[in-house]
């Protein structure tokens, strides 16, 4: 009897232990800067896989980034919401329920809005289910109330960026090439594309009052007079092209050229094979940078994801920007010209992307996302740069976010693709732009 009542005792302990586990409330759902970069790389990887042009891509980085600052700036007492500050953007619906976890609200808001602008959507899917089934088990009613206000914000984020003209851009008309005039674009080879985003300009911008606000400088005249400027920045694509491969493949322009090169649309032939090689875009290389340094910051979510959407909404503007000066001067690219009157047989070390040439792209993009970038982390932030590692190029070292802008920039000469004037001009545009954007946003308090 005395056994069966030990046994009867022990059997007790365990079930009131096993009670008491039970009873235990539910741990909350923890969100750490990585979630947010685990997030941002996805929405890279779907658009490598997708091929989305460079400006449709900083479009789609900048939305998403923006659902999750608000989201995060709305329980800050040190950055205020972008709402009343970027075109049209009202302010996100709040919630009064307790059990909301506003990181991870935001981090569900940047999913879901990412997700809309895609084209795999199954993709992204596929990563939040994964997500969704672990922070159910953690908390499912903190979860359950952090998706139910994540989802309200992303609906309010997109029913504004319907609105931003891009889906009346999908029916213009495309570009009509000029072959007439020996100063326009002409398509390039291989793959002799369409000229891609002409209308880029009549996209609503976040902060320009205009598309061509930071309007650059012109390009030189059209000359083909050997002593014209123009023709003189013609003549050095193609000398510098002939210096920097006098010794193969190992020269250190012809380095710089292929890290920054991220050009989605290269295209590889072979015999009766033409296959494209996916590629990052230039602001996918700035928001990689921009990753890269609040990781060296050690930011928390807060400033990771202010990093972020000023960064990548400053890259989008400076998109709108750049393309609204290519598609006015519509200016041929070197290739065209240096086969037609000087080398027939000569090819850039880097593939013609398709568009016409000035303003550089590269140096824009950069110019801007080097100057929000300087405004948050300071002039000598150096850092190593490992966005172009997955793609087989070393890591190359920076000792400023402007030095790095000013390689990103002269890259497009060694890889003769630009002039020089569309360069430097692209640079001092994009800069300006992104001083702009430093001295105008009040997204910190203090």
């Amino acid at each position: 009897m005395p056994k069966m009542m030990m046994r009867f005792g022990s059997i007790l302990s365990v079930c009131l232990l096993l009670l008491a586990s039970c009873s235990e409330p539910p741990q909350p759902i923890t969100i750490s800067p990585d979630d947010f970069h685990n997030s941002v790389d996805k929405v890279t990887e779907v658009m490598i896989h997708d091929i989305f042009s460079p400006p449709v891509a900083s479009r789609i980085y900048a939305y998403p980034n923006v659902a999750a600052y608000e989201i995060l700036a709305s329980q800050s007492d040190d950055f205020s919401s972008l709402a009343g500050q970027i075109s049209d953007l009202e302010a996100i619906p709040k919630t009064d329920n307790p059990n909301v976890n506003y990181d991870l609200a935001a981090l569900i808001a940047h999913m879901d809005v990412s997700k809309r602008l895609i084209f795999s959507e199954a993709r992204i899917g596929a990563f939040q289910d994964s997500l969704y089934g672990i922070w159910s088990k953690t908390n499912d009613a903190e979860f359950q109330a952090s998706k139910k206000y994540g989802m309200e914000v992303a609906e309010h984020i997109a029913a504004w960026l319907d609105k931003d003209n891009y889906k009346q851009t999908r029916t213009m008309p495309k570009f009509t090439v000029q072959t007439e005039d020996p100063s326009r674009w002409q398509p390039t080879p291989p793959s002799y594309m369409d000229g891609i985003e002409p209308h880029w300009n009549k996209i609503r911008p976040f902060l320009l009052d205009s598309a061509s606000q930071f309007k650059p400088l012109p390009p030189p005249p059209f000359s083909m007079d050997k002593d014209s400027d123009f023709y003189k920045e013609l003549v050095e694509v193609y000398d510098v092209s002939q210096e920097i491969t006098k010794n193969g493949d190992d020269s250190e322009e012809i380095e710089i050229a292929q890290f920054w090169d991220c050009n989605p649309y290269v295209s590889v032939t072979r015999g009766h094979l033409m296959f494209a090689t996916k590629k990052i875009t230039p602001g996918a290389h700035w928001i990689g940078i921009a990753k890269i340094a609040t990781k060296k910051a050690d930011y928390d979510v807060m400033n990771t994801m202010y990093t972020y959407t000023h960064t990548s909404m400053a890259i989008a503007d400076a998109f709108i920007s750049c393309w609204d000066e290519k598609y006015r001067s519509n200016l041929v690219r070197p290739e065209t010209l240096i086969n037609e009157h000087m080398d027939d047989s000569w090819q850039p070390i880097l593939q013609t992307p398709p568009f016409p040439e000035y303003v550089s792209g590269h140096s824009v993009v950069s110019g801007a996302a080097s100057e929000v970038l300087t405004g948050i982390f300071g002039d000598n932030f150096s850092f190593n740069d490992n966005t172009e590692v997955p793609y087989g190029l070393p890591i190359r070292n920076f000792k400023s976010f402007r030095l790095a802008a000013a390689e990103a920039a002269v890259s497009r000469l060694y890889g003769g693709i630009h002039y020089r004037a569309a360069i430097d001009n692209g640079l001092d545009q994009g800069k300006a732009l992104g001083q702009h954007f430093v001295k105008t946003l009040e997204m910190r308090k203090n």
